[in-house]
């Protein structure tokens, strides 16, 4: 299965009562589609996944594949720090028509390699969708080393893997040593052209909800070998992607998001609203970010 260069973490959009505003999702989804998303990742971190019950992630999932009807594919964040419960999300969501899953490290329980592996391996074996690793450890608590994820990517159907460890030798060392079919997208928007100078297909993206077109043509750059001019887009991307993450995912985003008019409500408890300072340098970061002509 493609899932392109560009591939957006989505956020989930809340009514004021907090509840999953399934007008708003569609209204997002169409306006990703329009701004250079190739797929869509739902319940993920971007998407407050931690906040939202197993019922609430099923019915987003199925709305966003009704909604979507094949346009672009569709990944469920299915992952979670119980394996049981990750193999029975997985099977529902599949049963609901994505296209893919991610699994994130399983959090707080912080496994062996070998724990890692054979926790994957379990999750694969229950479905036959592909699957995407999601490597962070700033909020798993531990690393997926390259000598595991090289193992899991000889299972037939793990096929990607989201890196958002910010090591770029471990991330070569996993593009060298891995089938040609295993694809490895950056998972830090910073981070994205340099993981593309290493043999990395694009980026899952958060900044990408508005800056979307702009990180195409980027990349775009790259791949004609006009490095110079993706060179600059990315120092030009720079301070924007700084912006989005001056505050905990997706905090900052979801603020911006409504500043352009791209109604997605407001943060589930323990995150709350960024306050007027951030809020300031968001609004800065609107006003100064490229746009592609």
């Amino acid at each position: 299965m493609e899932l392109g260069q560009v591939i957006t973490a989505m956020v989930t959009p809340f009514d004021q009562e907090e509840n999953i505003d399934y007008e708003k999702t569609s209204q997002l989804l169409d306006y990703l589609i329009d701004n250079g998303t190739d797929a869509v990742v739902v319940a993920g971190t971007t998407g407050e996944s931690p906040t939202l019950s197993e019922d609430e992630k099923l019915t987003l999932f199925e709305h966003v594949v009704n909604h979507v009807n094949g346009r672009i594919p569709v990944i469920a964040g299915t992952g979670c720090n119980h394996t049981k419960s990750s193999i029975n999300l997985t099977k529902k969501a599949a049963a609901l028509g994505v296209d893919g899953i991610m699994l994130v490290i399983p959090y707080y329980n912080k496994p062996s390699q070998a724990g890692l592996y054979e926790h994957f391996k379990a999750v694969a074996a229950a479905t036959t969708l592909p699957v995407m690793l999601y490597n962070i450890p700033g909020r798993s608590g531990c690393n997926l080393e390259a000598e595991t994820t090289i193992r899991l990517a000889r299972i037939n159907n793990i096929k990607y893997i989201k890196e958002a460890s910010a090591d770029l030798e471990q991330m070569a060392h996993i593009i060298r040593e891995t089938p040609d079919d295993f694809i490895l997208y950056s998972g830090d928007d910073s981070l994205t052209l340099p993981i593309m100078s290493i043999g990395g297909a694009g980026i899952v993206t958060v900044a990408g909800h508005i800056v979307g077109k702009e990180m195409q043509e980027m990349i775009n750059a790259f791949k004609a070998g006009e490095i110079a001019k993706a060179s600059q887009l990315h120092q030009e991307l720079l301070p924007f992607f700084k912006a989005m993450f001056i505050a905990p995912n997706p905090t900052a985003l979801k603020a911006g998001l409504n500043m352009i008019g791209v109604n997605v409500g407001g943060l589930r408890l323990p995150l709350i609203e960024v306050n007027e300072t951030e809020k300031e340098i968001v609004a800065q970061a609107l006003k100064n970010r490229p746009v592609m002509q």
